[in-house]
């Protein structure tokens, strides 16, 4: 009796890996997890991880840091072997933002060719991947080993006020807490012109008081500001000339992003 030929087909088939990522996600979520992070870099990092998608990123001058979290509640399905790559976000943001709102958003990576497969209902797109190692590394903890004096929560509506205003006077800001008012605020000193806004606990969300004062350019916080959700609850920490951050939640709360922005030190 000859021995029958082994059955290819069963085991060995069924435990073949599968693709390193496959993914379905609504399609306001990913596109505005692409966005918050497209408003600062071309490029980032794109790790698929079990937890969910996470991407980061640091400008070429190191001014400005970015990481955000989308998280597995955030799609209707993920699968995932762990990966890092990078991302060209402006491609990326090109291809998400053809789907309408509610519209799924299907991912299937490519090892073999380093590409990412996205469909959206009858559409068909190719997006080669950039090696990580062309890419800036953001630090592994953006926001650690700073001194932060002061916390506050507060309406993106806020946040945008004060911007926009600082923005009709000058090309930098200052953001701070007053300790004795027990209030935030904003300043901005132009050549001829100036403006302030102060906000007392009573008008924030959460304010934990610590003297605070720091300058920035205001062309990092106004890109930072036109990507942010209006419905948003920002979370700022805050130091004597020390970077400033800015982080909240979006997409229902599956996503997170936080922004790291380094001050510009007073020559006084």
């Amino acid at each position: 009796m000859s021995e029958s030929a082994p059955d290819t087909n069963s085991s060995d088939a069924a435990d073949a890996p599968t693709r390193p990522f496959r993914a379905i996600v609504d399609a306001d979520a990913i596109q505005m997890a692409v966005e918050l992070v497209d408003a600062l870099f071309d490029e980032c990092h794109l790790r698929l991880e079990a937890e969910g998608l996470r991407m980061a990123g640091v400008d070429p001058a190191t001014v400005a840091s970015v990481e955000l979290t989308l998280g597995r509640a955030a799609f209707e399905s993920y699968e995932t072997t762990g990966v890092h790559t990078g991302v060209d976000l402006s491609r990326l943001g090109d291809v998400v933002q053809m789907a309408d709102s509610g519209q799924l958003v299907e991912f299937d990576l490519a090892s073999e060719t380093r590409t990412l497969e996205i469909h959206i209902d009858g559409l068909e797109y190719t997006l080669a991947l950039l090696d990580p190692e062309t890419i800036r590394r953001p630090p592994d903890s953006p926001s650690g080993g700073f001194d932060f004096a002061g916390e506050v929560v507060a309406d993106a509506d806020d946040f945008d006020r004060a911007v926009r205003a600082a923005d009709m006077v000058s090309n930098h800001l200052a953001l701070g807490i007053d300790d004795d008012e027990d209030a935030f605020y904003v300043e901005a000193t132009g050549d001829t012109d100036d403006v302030s806004l102060a906000l007392p606990a009573e008008d924030l969300a959460d304010l934990t008081t610590g003297e605070a004062h720091s300058l920035f350019s205001l062309d990092y916080l106004t890109a930072i500001d036109r990507a942010m959700p209006t419905d948003a609850e920002i979370r700022l920490r805050l130091g004597i000339e020390q970077p400033a951050t800015i982080a909240y939640e979006f997409a229902d709360g599956a996503g997170s992003v936080e922004y790291v922005v380094a001050p510009r030190i007073s020559s006084h």
